[in-house]
Formats: C-alpha cells, sequence, structure tokens
C-alpha cells in the first residue's frame, strides 16, 4: 500500500489540489503585503489629515463665535437706524409745522 499523498502527487487531481493551495498561499502573502503596505504609507497621512482636522473644526468654531458677535452688531446698528428714522420722522414733522403755522 503507499500513502494517500505519493497517490495524489502521482494523478492529475494532486497536481490541482497542490496548485489550488499554492494559489491560497501566495493569495493570503500577497494580501498580508498589501496590508502592511498601506498601513506603513498611509498612517501618516491619516494623522496628518486628523491634525487638519481638529485645526479646522477649531476654525469652525472660532468663525461661529465671530458670526454671532457680529450678528449682534448688526442687531445693534438695526436698532440705531430704527431710532435715527423715527427720529427724521419726528424732525420732518417739526419742519412741516415751521413751514405751515396753524393760523
Amino acid at each position: 500500500m503507499k500513502p494517500l499523498f505519493i497517490i495524489l502527487a502521482q494523478s492529475v487531481t494532486g497536481a490541482v489540489i497542490t496548485i489550488v493551495a499554492l494559489l491560497l498561499v501566495a493569495a493570503i502573502i500577497g494580501y498580508f503585503s498589501a496590508w502592511f503596505y498601506a498601513k506603513s504609507v498611509y498612517t501618516p497621512v491619516i494623522k496628518e489629515l486628523e491634525a487638519e482636522k481638529e485645526e479646522l473644526i477649531k476654525q469652525v468654531a472660532g468663525l461661529k463665535d465671530e458670526i454671532t458677535r457680529l450678528n449682534g452688531t448688526v442687531k445693534e446698528l438695526n436698532e440705531r437706524i430704527a431710532k435715527l428714522e423715527e427720529m427724521l420722522n419726528v424732525k420732518d414733522k417739526e419742519i412741516q409745522n415751521l413751514k405751515n403755522p396753524k393760523k
């Protein structure tokens, strides 16, 4: 009796099984090699992008505060304009009264 491996090694089925096994091993090695390469290349890039993202988040927060402050200023100026328009209307009425005194 011959061992099973020797019988498989001498047949077409054995050759196919060996080729498939070697291809699977090569695929696994290739996958892990690509994963380690991508990890080593893209890790610094990702860290740089994360730092830039945090800086941009701080800038956005600052801009939101500035928008709030500017909106307050605009509101104050609009109120001032409304008061000045009221004063203008009062002064226009006074001018009309002075031009056309009541008899």
